[in-house]
Order: C-alpha cells, then sequence, then structure tokens
C-alpha cells in the first residue's frame, strides 16, 4: 500500500471543511483560496477547487459576485449564505468529535509501546 495515497485521500476528506472555513473569513478570491490551501498542503490541484466551488454553489452553501479588476476580468469573490454557515457548524461539531474521538484511539496506541 502507497502512504502517499492515503495521505491525499485524507486531505481530499477535510477539502471542503477547510474550503468553507476559508470562505466563512469574509469575502474570497479562488486563487487566494488556492494559495492557502496550497500552502497548508491541504491541496495543491487547481482542478479539484473550482468544481468543488460550483457543488457548494448548488447547493446554497455558498455565493458569488463578480467584482470589476484593474489588472484583468472581473473576477468571483466567494461569501458563506446562511445556510453554509449553519451547515459549516455541523461540521465544526463533527469535527470536534473526529479530532477526540481519533485522538483516544492514537494515544491508546502510543501508550501501548
Amino acid at each position: 500500500m502507497n502512504i502517499e495515497n492515503t495521505q491525499v485521500q485524507m486531505r481530499k476528506g477535510i477539502l471542503e471543511f477547510c474550503i468553507l472555513h476559508i470562505i466563512a473569513r469574509g469575502e474570497v478570491y479562488a486563487s487566494d483560496m488556492l494559495e492557502e490551501l496550497t500552502s497548508a498542503k491541504i491541496m495543491v490541484v487547481e482542478g479539484t477547487l473550482y468544481p468543488l466551488l460550483t457543488r457548494l454553489r448548488k447547493a446554497g452553501l455558498v455565493d458569488y459576485k463578480w467584482v470589476e479588476s484593474n489588472s484583468g476580468p472581473p473576477r468571483k469573490y466567494y461569501t458563506l449564505t446562511e445556510e453554509g454557515t449553519s451547515f459549516l457548524s455541523g461540521l465544526d461539531q463533527t469535527w470536534e468529535e473526529l479530532v477526540s474521538s481519533t485522538g483516544r484511539i492514537i494515544s491508546v496506541n502510543k501508550n501501548s509501546k
């Protein structure tokens, strides 16, 4: 089994959660999201972000607006909808439970060595 494949799958599993958190801070441009995700080693593939943003928009969790740019074409800036804020709150609770549960399991393994 290849560890890199498992690591990529783990990162992909929390990608939506991380994107929603970035957008929750306020209006954000897609390339800024990509830069933050890449620097955090969550995502490196650009082609993954845009389809995910489209899916989140179609689900009613995010919205966007076009803003004129001085340096080129207009840009889409994303924001969380009210439904997205509520959804993220539920994900936060699940995240805390997962961190706690996995922490207990990992600590048992570390303590038994």
